[in-house]
């Protein structure tokens, strides 16, 4: 299940009779109260379903399509006026989003900031103009992101708006083991953060080198002593430079190990 307005995503769980469909719209708990959310698919495993406790409230009925729509204008008018009294009171914040819940009197908006910001004077005004609850959220370019959505550089969708909203710690070492670029022009995103599809394959490659001599070990073949330069787990080869400069490019199949350990050795090719 997906919340329409932020591209949350969370099991949730169907007790009624009536089934539900990938694309229906529904009535679910989200982080901020009663949302709008839609089907995704369905979970076949049993145990997934009862780990994750959130039930659908209901089918989203014509009153509650009514209301979003409603909420949708009512939060554009909503952004334009907060932005006008950020400009009012001179706050260094940028706006992303406004959101209104379907049936709470509150109006969430979400922002960003290089550094903390007091804004009780600008919830004062905000509620002395729309006459309800407001609550401000500040986010970071990540979680701005997702919110928003845009494309990506492999001209795709934005990952963490189209696929998760689960955002998972990214390092600079992930592109080491891939054996990316690490230009942070080539390796972040339009966030300016490290892309989110560089966790992808991480796991894949870690395991697959721990099967072959790591980048920088020696190893003797032919009576000579070989530094390992590169490790391709794509080209499925292993690249060698002996000590008078020559190169060659072994492949991982020729690569052994007695009993799983001790010295690597390297398969002479009849």
């Amino acid at each position: 299940m997906k919340v329409i307005h932020s591209s949350e995503t969370h099991l949730c769980q169907w007790d009624k009779a009536e089934p539900l469909e990938p694309g229906d719209l529904v009535v679910v708990p989200s982080r901020y109260g009663k949302d709008l959310g839609k089907v995704l698919g369905r979970v076949c495993c049993p145990a997934a379903r009862e780990k994750n406790g959130a039930k659908i409230f209901r089918k989203a009925s014509e009153q509650d399509l009514e209301k979003f729509e409603e909420n949708k204008e009512r939060e554009r008018q909503a952004m334009q006026q907060c932005n006008e009294r950020i400009s009012a009171h001179g706050l260094d914040m940028k706006l992303v989003s406004a959101h209104i819940l379907l049936e709470e009197s509150k109006i969430l908006f979400f922002f960003t900031a290089e550094q903390r910001v007091d804004f009780r004077a600008l919830v004062r005004d905000l509620v002395s103009v729309f006459k309800t609850r407001i609550e401000l959220r500040q986010i970071g370019v990540r979680d701005e992101a997702r919110v928003l959505g845009g494309v990506a550089v492999c001209g795709r969708p934005y990952c963490c708006h189209g696929l998760t909203d689960k955002l998972k710690p990214v390092s600079i070492k992930m592109a080491k083991e891939q054996n990316l670029s690490l230009n942070s022009m080539k390796i972040s995103g339009p966030c300016g953060r490290l892309l989110c599809c560089l966790s992808y394959e991480f796991d894949f490659y870690r395991e697959e080198k721990r099967k072959l001599p790591a980048e920088g070990s020696r190893l003797r073949h032919g009576g000579e002593s070989w530094k390992v330069m590169e490790v391709n787990i794509l080209a499925k080869n292993v690249k060698l430079s002996a000590q008078d400069g020559r190169y060659m490019d072994i492949p991982f199949n020729r690569f052994t190990r007695k009993d799983g350990a001790g010295e690597w050795t390297i398969e002479t090719v009849e």
